[in-house]
């Protein structure tokens, strides 16, 4: 039997809710079990059919790439089968393996032939950081604050609308999700935990769109993010941002909950267009060298 492209993407999402329902029975962790689930909203948008047009390998490529980055596919985790993947993904066997090959040129996937064998994860964060800036040059400064623009946009609305409908369970799936960030100690760990917590507040504003949307620009913007280098008392300056909107949330003021991580959001998409500035700079000089 030849299944679709959706009849795979339904199968991979049932079993993949089935599998976290399952560990945390085992677990008997309910703040694990949320936190799951909060990713396996996010592997629905990985696992997504791509979009018709030029170019789909390099937007597998970029997609599991940041999924990777963020931590929704974890370290030796192993991909579905070639024929399902592709399916699942809307591509042709033959762009999906050409990805999956760049991808292990870069060394962030592995594969084993044979019986027993297939394709996993490497979270290798000096790979991740060299297609990071190589995904920053490619994006222009306009389209780099549009999005910018729009992450703003769907947090404020998150945070404020958290305000108003977050129950109890919300602002503990919060309180941890924002220990996890505060508790990070390397650079990947921090950059995870931080598109965490952007995904809980979204989950927390009980907006299934606005969730949809917000793993949609932390897959795009996510993997560039690790390409950028974060001084130790701007991560502390995030950290103690999404605290304070946290707290306001708890307060019920919205209106002061959408200031301040809209805030924050923007200091760091700041950052990226600094960043993205300097490499433009950096790739002006080399040319007038030659």
């Amino acid at each position: 039997m030849i299944w679709s492209a959706l009849e795979t993407y339904d199968f991979i999402v049932q079993w993949a809710r089935v599998l976290w329902k399952v560990f945390a029975l085992i677990s008997g962790d309910q703040e694990v079990h949320d936190v799951r689930m909060l990713t396996g909203d996010a592997r629905q948008a990985v696992f997504a059919p791509v979009d018709d047009g030029v170019g789909r390998g390099v937007v597998v490529v970029r997609r599991l790439a940041s999924a990777i980055a963020l931590g929704i596919l974890e370290d030796g985790e192993q991909l579905p089968p070639e024929s399902a993947l592709a399916a699942s993904l809307n591509v042709s066997t033959v762009t999906l393996r050409d990805a999956l090959a760049d991808m292990r040129a870069r060394g962030l996937l592995e594969t084993r032939r044979g019986r027993g064998g297939g394709t996993s994860v490497r979270a290798d964060e000096a790979a991740l950081r060299t297609l990071a800036r190589s995904r920053l040059t490619e994006i222009g400064t306009p389209e780099l604050r549009t999005l910018g623009d729009l992450r703003m946009a769907v947090a404020g609305t998150s945070a404020r609308l958290a305000a108003e409908r977050a129950g109890a369970r919300d602002l503990d799936r919060l309180r941890d999700l924002l220990d996890q960030l505060a508790s990070a100690e390397d650079h990947l760990q921090q950059r995870r935990s931080e598109g965490r917590f952007m995904i809980g507040l979204a989950v927390a504003a009980q907006s299934l769109r606005l969730t949809q949307q917000e793993i949609e620009l932390q897959t795009e913007l996510g993997q560039v993010s690790f390409g950028v280098n974060r001084p130790t008392q701007e991560f502390r300056a995030a950290v103690r941002g999404h605290r304070a909107t946290v707290k306001a949330i708890e307060r019920r003021d919205g209106a002061t909950a959408r200031d301040l991580v809209e805030r924050t959001v923007e200091a760091s998409v700041r950052a990226l267009v600094n960043q993205r500035m300097s490499l433009s700079r950096q790739e002006a000089g080399s040319h007038d060298e030659e």
